[in-house]
């Protein structure tokens, strides 16, 4: 991957942040009480789980680059609800940003990034994962959902 997933979130949300300078669509979000608290809310929830998932990587000694062979296979943690809670973490913080900063246009450009994961950056790492660790990852990947 060119761009480091996280970066990926970055660049998009700030894609938005320019188009909500542009085009402000601000009205939406300040018309609903309670944004701001509900998007501190998610964005610590994803704080957590991503960082949860990271710290298991690393307890782990194994990689968190895309496409880079893993020396373990972690199913354990986060990864007993998700086979990606990192990236799942990083879409409920990057929800909350936009909840916080009552912003809606990185809403709006939210599914662009989830489709890049689904479609891009997630199979490459399967493929992966399917090379190094075989029919271990197979059952795991049978027991445990992509996303939740």
């Amino acid at each position: 991957m060119l761009v480091p997933v996280p970066w990926v979130f970055v660049v998009v949300y700030l894609a938005g942040v320019g188009l909500e300078y542009v085009w402000p669509a601000r009205g939406v979000m300040a018309t609903l009480a309670g944004v701001r608290l509900v998007g501190a809310a998610l964005f610590c929830i994803g704080a957590v789980v991503a960082g949860w998932g990271l710290l298991s990587f690393r307890r782990a000694r194994t990689t968190t680059v895309p496409g880079q062979a893993s020396s373990q296979l972690v199913t354990s943690g986060p990864h007993r609800l998700s086979r990606n809670p990192m990236y799942v973490g990083l879409i409920l913080a990057y929800v909350g940003e936009a909840g916080i900063l009552r912003q809606v246009w990185p809403l709006f450009l939210l599914p662009l990034i989830v489709a890049y994961l689904n479609w891009v950056v997630i199979p490459v790492e399967e493929r992966k994962l399917m090379e190094v660790f075989g029919e271990a990852y197979k059952q795991y990947r049978a027991r445990v959902r992509r996303w939740l």
